[in-house]
Formats: structure tokens, sequence, C-alpha cells
């Protein structure tokens, strides 16, 4: 019966994701130095140092290049492999997660609880997005799971004093291993609150000793320790210096790369990214804290989640993904108060938990709101025409925001599974045709489709200035020249049977007097106009070459 839930909800997770995995064009600006990273790897056969263009990229370990890079190749198509490929290896770390959800729910809570807990997992709006998105956190939130699952049946095993089965701490290493090498201390930080959190309560530290700590840092060591040596040896120290003390050190002292926030903004979060299971896993999540002392399955569960996000909280940089980590724990907790007699289940809050609770409901509506909204108005703002599918994009959302609004905290596994598929109706069709449809957002992709129609020779290389997004260079190529509108001039000159130039229209004189000097000028074959949604300026760029 587990093994047909866990094959079942893997088809049922990739379903969930793969529309939009081709469609949607890169999103700047991290996933596209992923991709284009790994796309660099593949070009030069070098796949321990981290480049992007001529610069390092050491924000991040090795482990999803490596993963990204091995889609490649199986693809066949090398360097010229479509966004999709690489977008697949984080689908399918969402279906991992969402199978390791299961597997850990099953175990704790029985059959059905895990098949809960792995439906609400792939049909939240967070693994929704990051499960179309090649960077690390899909994978990272697989090895998180299954580092947690491991360490959650060792501990409930010792509260029963029970054997622990021989294979639950080597999947514990590996997957603690395999963490590091995707984005650092982030499932060994998630473990050791978790542990410290259980040790405040019971005052027990003996069953760490069935984690066999000696051999399994050994097998982490074995997992990150070769190529840490390598890439430490090759960047001359800088990446410890880069990814230790600049960026992992860095967003802990001070909100970086713009995105500083004060505590509070995951509680303001959380009903968009684990919509529309947002107010359900709140309520489970309640009568688990009301019943903490009874039962040690739930005090793990609440020490999953509740202090990696009062931490997350209290950190300056604050992105919505980081807390991703945390979600199971509140999915597990959905699938526990399915085992329950109804009337138990549906036990009376306290009132500061009805306050939360109403709060929530609140939040869910906006968000439904919100989605079924921008799923009809985004097209008639950015494109001003009006997309049939979002109309059955909006019913879909409104549905799973219906039914996961319910005053019973206790929802049947059948209603879940119906909120569930409603959910995937509307990510398909959010993702895969409307967000694709909206052709001014898309800057690259248009400017792409306009120099491969007018590029004068097979070796033309693009300069572009006043518009670098790395989906460009992913998209255009390594060679692509990110520039000003001298050296977009330089160019021009230096190759003037072949270049071609990217420059704000609003420039187009300045850059023919640049050339004028060298008794040139410029030729526009093309313009692109547009939103560059990453800074929110809107665009009208040129493409140009030399006039013949």
């Amino acid at each position: 019966m587990a093994s047909r839930n866990y094959l079942f909800l893997f088809l049922f997770s990739l379903l969930m994701t793969v529309s939009g995995l081709a469609t949607m064009p890169p999103l700047d600006r991290d996933e596209p130095r992923f991709m284009q990273a790994t796309k660099q790897m593949v070009e030069t056969g070098d796949y321990v140092d981290i480049r992007f263009q001529e610069g390092s990229r050491y924000q991040k370990p090795i482990g999803i290049y490596w993963l990204q890079s091995l889609a490649v190749a199986l693809s066949g198509e090398g360097p010229a492999a479509p966004v999709w490929v690489y977008r697949l290896v984080s689908a399918l770390g969402i279906a991992i997660a969402v199978v390791a959800t299961a597997w850990t729910g099953a175990n704790l809570f029985g059959a059905s609880a895990g098949l809960a807990a792995g439906l609400v997992m792939a049909a939240i709006f967070a693994t929704a997005f990051e499960g179309r998105d090649a960077k690390t956190d899909a994978v990272l939130l697989a090895c998180c799971i299954a580092a947690q699952g491991a360490l959650a049946q060792i501990y409930t095993a010792s509260r029963r004093n029970a054997a622990v089965t021989s294979h639950l701490p080597w999947i514990f290493w590996a997957a603690q291993g395999g963490a590091i090498l995707i984005k650092g201390p982030i499932a060994p930080l998630l473990s050791a609150l978790t542990v410290a959190v259980l040790f405040a309560f019971e005052r027990d530290w003996r069953w760490l000793s069935k984690l066999k700590a000696g051999r399994g840092l050994a097998l982490v060591l074995l997992i990150v320790l070769p190529w840490l040596v390598l890439i430490t040896w090759k960047s001359g120290g800088t990446f410890l210096q880069q990814a230790v003390g600049n960026d992992m050190l860095g967003k802990v002292a001070q909100g970086r790369e713009s995105h500083g926030a004060p505590p509070g903004f995951y509680v303001l979060t959380y009903s968009l990214f684990m919509w529309p299971f947002g107010l359900i896993a709140l309520g489970a999540g309640l009568q688990a804290l009301n019943r903490l002392r009874d039962d040690p399955r739930l005090r793990f569960c609440l020490a999953w989640y509740i202090p990696f996000w009062l931490l997350f909280e209290l950190i300056p940089t604050k992105l919505p993904h980081y807390v991703l980590p945390a979600y199971p724990g509140m999915a597990l907790l959905v699938g526990w108060l399915l085992t329950l007699h109804p009337e138990k289940a549906n036990a009376p809050l306290q009132r500061w938990q009805k306050w939360l609770w109403w709060a929530t409901a609140f939040g869910l509506a906006l968000v439904t709101t919100g989605l079924a909204v921008l799923c009809i108005a985004a097209p008639l703002y950015f494109t001003g025409a009006f997309l049939w599918w979002s109309i059955p994009a909006a019913l879909a959302a409104v549905g799973a925001g219906y039914l996961g609004f319910s005053r019973q905290l206790q929802v049947p596994l059948g209603r879940i599974g119906a909120i569930a598929i409603c959910a995937g109706i509307g990510y398909a069709l959010l993702f895969g045709v409307i967000a694709p449809s909206l052709k001014p957002i898309w800057m690259s992709r248009e400017i792409e489709a306009a120099l491969r129609a007018n590029q004068p020779c097979e070796t033309t290389v693009l300069a572009s200035a006043g518009y670098h997004e790395p989906s460009l260079v992913f998209m255009v190529g390594t060679k692509t020249i990110l520039t000003n509108l001298d050296g977009t001039a330089q160019h021009l000159l230096a190759d003037p049977a072949c270049a071609l130039a990217l420059a704000p229209v609003g420039e187009e004189k300045r850059l023919d007097d640049l050339l004028a000097g060298q008794g040139r000028s410029a030729n526009r074959v093309a313009r692109i106009d547009g939103v560059n949604y990453s800074s929110g300026e809107k665009m009208s760029l040129g493409l140009y070459r030399i006039a013949d």
C-alpha cells in the first residue's frame, strides 16, 4: 500500500510541475545565473570551478551545477539544451521531497497520514514555484526532508524503546552531505535546531547515540571534502571567503541584495507560500501544540517548524523560500490530524488560537482573490488582450481556496485531494499558459528572437548597453558583452560585418555620434519594447548593426 502511495505521489508531483517547464522563459535574476554557470561547465569541461562569464560565482557549492550538468548530458543537447532540461532537476527534487514527506508521515502516523502530507507538499504554492525554478531550493528541500524523516524515526523509536532500523542513520548523514553540497549548512542547521528544542523539552541526549555520529560524519566528509579541497585550491581560498564570509555571514549580519525585511515577514507571506493549505495546516499545528506533552511525534514536528521559522524571522535578509525546509513539519501535522477521532480532532481552540486562525483565514481569502484577479488582469494589463484561459485558471484558484477554508480542523483525505487537484489546475494554467503569454515582461526572449532573425553571421556576438539581465547571457550566448554605450560602439566598429549591439532607443543619436567619428553610422534592425520586471523599468531597446 505504502509503495503504491509513493509512486502515485511521485507521478502526481511531476504532473503538478510539468506545465511551464518548457514554456516559461528564464526567471531573472538567480535562475539564469545558475543555468549559465552550468552551461559554461558543459562548454569548458571544467566541473570544479563555478563561473558566470569571466567572473566567479561562489555564492553556493557545486551540487546543483553537477545535477544540472548531468541532466544536460542525458538530454544529448549539450550547451544548446533548452531551459526545461535544467528545470527538470528541480521538478524531480520536489517529487522526491513529496515522497520523502509521505515516507516520514507513514512511519510516524500511518499510510493515510503520509498520503495526506505528501499531497499537501505537492500542492502548496512554494513547491509549485520552486519545482519550476532551476535553482538550489527544490533539491535542498528533498535532502532536508530525507534527513529530518530519518531523524524523526530514530527519535520516536527511542521514545518507544524500540530498535532503530540500521539504514536510518545512513540516510540521515548522506542527506546532510548532499544538502551541504547543494546549499551549505542549511540542513545541518535545521536538524540542530530540532534536536536542541527536543533536548530543551526533554533533557535527554541519549537517543542521539543511535545516529552513529562517528561513521556518519566520516560519510559527510567523504561527500563534501573532495570538491571543497579542489575548489579551495583552484580559487586560492576565494570560494570560502565569498561563500561563507560574504554570502552566508553577510546575509546574517544585514539585509543583502535588496532583500532586507523586519521580523514578521514570514508570517505575512505564510498564506501565499502555504496556499491553499495554510489554514488547514495552521489548524493542525494548533491542535498539535495543545497536545505537545502527550505525543513525542508532535513534539518533533513542531520542533521541525517553529525554531527554524523563528530564527529566519530574526535574520535581516529574507526571501520567501528561505523557510521552505520548515513547511513539511506542518504538512505532517495535517496527516496526523486525520488519525484522530473527529471529536478530538475538532476540539475547541484557545481564544488566542481562534484569533490566529481567523487571521490566517483572512490571509487565505486574500491570496485566493489575488491569484484569481492576477490570472485575469495580468494579460489585460501587459498585453491589452483578454486571455480565455484566465477564466478556468481563476475558477481553479477560487475552488482551491474555497475548499481550503474549513471550519472543521480535521479535513478528510478526499477533500485534501480535491484541493490539490484544483491548485494543480491553477498552477498549470498560470505558469504554463498565462505567464508565458505576457510578452512585454520577457524581454530577453524577445531580444533573442530579434537577434536570430537579424544576425548577419553565424559568429555574431551581441553587446548590450542598458539591459544586463543574466537571462540575456543564457539565451543569447556566453560571449554576450554586457557593457555601456561606448562599449557597444567599440564592439560594432571592431567587427562591422557581423557585430550586433543592443542599446536604449533614446540613446540612438549618441550611438550614431560615437560611430560618426570613425565615419560609420548605426542601422536599427529591430525594436523591443517591454518591462524589465527585475527593476520595474519600462524599456525601449534597439538592435543595431553598422549601416552598409
